[in-house]
């Protein structure tokens, strides 16, 4: 992102550490705590808790923002997560144990939290996505340069170290190719969260994801022969429904809110306008001030 702010691609903005701090933390949380929700949860909890994200952003911006959504927002996105969580859903949900449970909500709570954040805070400083993750981006570096260490295995000790850990790894130019590319579609993944939210909203963009979710279990089926069960295609159907409501009902919202606005600003007719108009009413007046006078001088005797 530096390099492009170099390259003029965008303008590089300033802001205090303090003002950006909530994103690095909310980043970081949430890479963290997804990440040890898929290792002490099963696959089909996991994937329930992804699809709660949607509700839990709902239920923040009414407590945080005082924003409420219509009924119809709200049954379109229950239509939504019903959908997905019919097609997705295909093992077991079961809560393997308590501590799985509560990192679990956890990743779901701060995930709903930061998205939220990455929408209220491009309007707070007036900065696009592209200041703000080059802003909070340092930040989120040095947290997981010091949360690594303490949540995966480096292999510090020499007699500890394994293939799977860090150091222990083999590593090769597949393998690093692999990581450096992973790593700048994450940059790419995280760019584009901050477009979409600051375009529409946090909500939006998981209805957005929902349908991403739906393309590739049909893409899957379609190119890759994969097989499409009933209740994945009921589920991938009913998906479509909920999404296409969802978006009917933000247009209309958008629609609204844009006529309201020009109902209330109508515009007016500009000030050289009405200052010519004066001056032809003042002549226009003199005018006939002076009629009776021109009449009189013409009737009187030479």
């Amino acid at each position: 992102m530096l390099i492009l702010a170099k390259l003029n691609f965008f303008s590089e903005k300033r802001f205090s550490v303090l003002s950006v701090a909530p994103l690095a933390l909310g980043y970081v949380g949430y890479i963290i705590l997804n990440n040890m929700s898929l290792q002490l949860n099963t696959v089909g909890f996991y994937q329930i808790l992804k699809i709660a994200i949607a509700p839990t952003v709902m239920f923040l911006d009414f407590v945080l923002y005082g924003k409420v959504q219509t009924w119809r927002i709200v049954a379109s996105v229950f239509v939504v997560c019903s959908g997905v969580t019919a097609a997705t859903v295909t093992d077991n949900v079961a809560v393997s144990n308590v501590v799985g449970m509560v990192v679990g909500l956890a990743s779901v709570f701060i995930t709903a939290l930061y998205q939220i954040w990455a929408g209220s805070k491009q309007k707070e400083l007036q900065a696009n996505s592209s200041q703000l993750l080059l802003a909070y981006t340092p930040q989120a570096i040095l947290l997981l340069t010091i949360m690594a260490p303490l949540l995966d295995d480096f292999g510090f000790d020499p007699a500890h170290r394994t293939p799977k850990t860090v150091l222990g790894f083999e590593y090769s130019v597949p393998s690093v190719t692999a990581i450096v590319v992973s790593a700048m579609l994450g940059v790419l993944v995280s760019l584009s969260t901050f477009l979409v939210i600051g375009s529409t909203s946090s909500l939006t963009y998981n209805i957005v994801g929902h349908f991403k979710t739906v393309i590739i279990l049909a893409g899957g089926c379609v190119l890759f022969g994969d097989k499409m069960p009933w209740k994945r295609l009921a589920g991938i159907m009913l998906t479509m429904l909920g999404i296409a409501w969802y978006t009917y009902l933000s247009v209309q919202t958008t629609t609204a809110a844009e006529l309201g606005r020009g109902k209330g600003h109508e515009p007016e007719s500009p000030a050289p306008d009405r200052e010519r108009e004066r001056e032809r009413e003042a002549k226009r007046e003199w005018d006939r001030e002076r009629e009776p006078l021109l009449a009189g001088k013409d009737s009187a005797p030479a």
